[in-house]
Formats: structure tokens, C-alpha cells, sequence
């Protein structure tokens, strides 16, 4: 088992930034009225970042292996929030959005289906604490 590490440093109220073994800081902010600077992202909206990032990159890498040409693609997450404390999230759905010329239905459930049940650790991680769904479409270019 490989062991990964991450150290997270506060900056100056509720405004922190982290890194990982990748070396690369991001920064988390809250908003002004609980101490932040309401200057980046909140460290929940990244979990939805972080889905988006794993399973993207993971329909990308596997369209790519099948060789579909795709023009663009982008992910619309969305989840809903609790309204007690601890706030947190009961589900997600990921909308995947392909934009290209006679891309075929199939290519993208498989690949979709792959990264959900297969590759995507963020997926495998967060669907033990809530339900995780998803929806496709495709945007036909000229």
C-alpha cells in the first residue's frame, strides 16, 4: 500500500492553502462573514471538483484509447446539501456534456461506464457516503 501525504497551512483567517505529493498548492477560502476572504474555492466545492477531475480524465483517456474524436467535453456537478450540521452532501449527479461530429451513444456509455465502476477513486470514495448519478448528452458540431 502506498502511502500519500498532504500538509495544509493556514494563511490568514479561514483561508488555507494545501498541497499533496504532486507539489501543486491550491487555495480554500470561506466567506467573509465566518473569517475567509471569499477569494477561492470552498473545500467542500472541491469534492465536486475533484469527481469531476478523476472521472473526466478517466472518459477522456478512454475515448481517446477507442479513438473518438470529441471537440470539447465538460462535466455540470451538482448535489444537494443538508441543511443541518455537519452541512454535507446527500448526492451528486454528473452531467457530461460531448461536443463533436457523429460521436457514437455507445463509445460514451462505455466510457462513462468504465471510469464509474472501474477507474475513478474519487467515485469509488464518495459513493460509499452518498448516491452518485449520472447523465450524458451530446451536442452535435458542424
Amino acid at each position: 500500500m502506498k502511502k500519500v501525504t498532504a500538509n495544509v497551512k493556514q494563511l490568514s483567517g479561514i483561508t488555507f492553502a494545501g498541497k499533496s505529493d504532486s507539489n501543486s498548492w491550491v487555495v480554500m477560502d470561506g466567506p467573509e462573514e465566518f473569517g475567509g476572504s471569499n477569494s477561492s474555492v470552498r473545500p467542500k466545492e472541491l469534492l465536486m471538483i475533484s469527481l469531476g477531475g478523476c472521472t473526466g480524465s478517466d472518459v477522456v483517456s478512454i475515448l481517446q484509447k477507442k479513438r473518438v474524436i470529441i471537440d470539447g467535453f465538460e462535466m455540470n456537478i451538482s448535489a444537494d446539501l443538508t441543511d443541518e450540521h455537519p452541512k454535507v452532501y446527500q448526492n451528486m449527479h454528473i452531467e457530461y456534456v460531448f461536443y463533436g461530429k457523429d460521436i457514437n451513444p455507445k463509445d460514451v456509455e462505455r466510457a462513462i461506464e468504465l471510469s464509474q465502476t472501474k477507474y475513478c477513486g474519487v467515485t469509488a470514495m464518495l459513493e460509499k457516503a452518498m448516491e452518485i448519478t449520472h447523465t450524458y448528452k451530446i451536442e452535435e458540431t458542424v
